[in-house]
């Protein structure tokens, strides 16, 4: 009975990334609409799997379906075992091709191979989710990706920005590991490519210094990366600005723990670390004011922010 308990306990810990784990919601867009719960580990790998997707200018429907097979595989997280050498968050095999195990082990390189051979699968945003997902990854179980879909679709739509201000985390320091603002612009290079630093600029002690590179050390302002959004570049790609900023805030949200990030402010609304319920709120008037501008005007919802603990 106490074996079975403790094996209880062991799988109740890998699905729900464990009981003291901080948490991340993803909620429906619509009033009253579906919740999905999920670890900051989770959260991460999901973003890094939207991030390059949108990057390659695959649609929201290949989001989703690469999001549902990687829930099915690995959970959403970048395990280093299964079904005989299969690796990773797709549980891709060497030795059937998909790279070398250090690659499959690199979230950003999995993703971007499984949206490569999903690419190549005809009129595959036409198909029935597990279809989609079978094609490529030629599983054992071939329904098995379906029952994922709901989730992987609300995922898929905070995660590619195409649902604003709709995914929070409690944002408690996870790891020891770098934080600070070289080490946000590191993984923001990481998942969207270098050119998302290009118009980027780090606030030192409130001036901004027109290079992604510039340390940014002492007070809040020295803390803060700001990324000015732009058209989304990628090739195919009709996102908006709105969709762009959302992506990128919520991108930061689900770093929040790994990366020590304390606050994001984008379009006048602002998350904020460690507060009761994590919700998305009303910024400050002047960040409101600057980003929305005046009543009934169509404006730039300006700059996302990013404030780390250091």
């Amino acid at each position: 009975m106490v074996l079975c308990a403790v094996a209880g306990y062991l799988v109740v810990q890998y699905v729900t990334g464990g009981a003291n784990t901080p948490g991340c919601k993803v909620v429906s867009g619509e009033d009253g609409g579906a919740t999905y719960e999920f670890s900051p580990e989770q959260a991460v790998n999901a973003a890094t799997i939207a991030a390059v997707g949108t990057g390659r200018g695959m649609p929201g429907r290949a989001v989703t379906i690469a999001l549902a097979t990687a829930l099915q595989e690995s959970a959403l997280r970048n395990i280093d075992h299964g079904d005989r050498d299969s690796l990773g968050l797709f549980q891709q095999r060497p030795s059937q091709g998909w790279g070398t195990p250090k690659e499959i082990m690199d979230p950003t390189y999995s993703a971007d191979i499984f949206y490569e051979h999903l690419a190549k699968v005809p009129d595959y945003t036409d198909l029935p989710l597990t279809v989609a997902a079978q094609k490529v990854q030629r599983s054992g179980y071939p329904t098995a990706y379906a029952k994922h879909e709901p989730d992987a679709t609300l995922l898929a739509a905070a995660l590619t920005g195409q649902s604003a201000a709709t995914l929070t985390c409690e944002g408690r320091p996870a790891t020891a590991r770098a934080t600070g603002p070289d080490a946000v612009r590191s993984a923001l290079v990481r998942d969207f490519g270098r050119d998302v630093l290009e118009p980027a600029a780090a606030e030192v002690g409130g001036a901004a210094t027109p290079t992604p590179s510039a340390s940014a050390t002492g007070g809040s302002g020295g803390r803060t990366v700001t990324l000015p959004v732009t058209e989304d570049t990628a090739p195919g790609s009709d996102r908006g600005l709105r969709e762009r900023g959302w992506q990128l805030a919520h991108w930061a949200v689900a770093n929040a723990s790994a990366l020590r990030i304390e606050r994001v402010t984008y379009a006048g609304r602002e998350w904020v670390a460690g507060t009761t319920d994590s919700r998305w709120r009303a910024a400050d008037t002047e960040a409101a004011e600057d980003a929305s501008g005046s009543a009934g005007a169509e404006r730039d919802p300006g700059p996302v922010r990013i404030v780390t603990a250091q």
